[in-house]
């Protein structure tokens, strides 16, 4: 995954496979990008790390599952987002591009 991008990122989503070395969360991100929320949902809950569960919160929103989703935010210490389900996909693919 050295040095990938946003556009790197969502150029991707073209591939029938996420590039190697993704973590779960973002692997999670990159199957919801690609409409594939239930393996989404199986790679967000598969650690129940910060980043998994903020991934979790928002696939439970995005779905409009949102006692669920508000749950996972407590769960991660996150306030639950104001922005639009594309620009939340956005902001978390950014953050967890920048973790490495």
């Amino acid at each position: 995954m050295d040095n990938l991008d946003l556009q790197a990122f969502r150029d991707s989503l073209a591939e029938p496979q996420p590039p190697v070395d993704l973590s779960p969360a973002l692997e999670a991100l990159w199957w919801d990008g690609k409409g594939d929320w239930n393996k989404a949902h199986e790679r967000a809950q598969e650690h129940e790390n910060r980043a998994g569960m903020h991934v979790h919160a928002y696939l439970h929103r995005k779905e409009g599952d949102q006692s669920n989703a508000e749950y996972w935010y407590r769960r991660c210490d996150i306030v639950p987002s104001t922005l639009t389900v594309d620009e939340e996909w956005e902001e978390l693919a950014r953050a967890l591009l920048k973790q490495g």
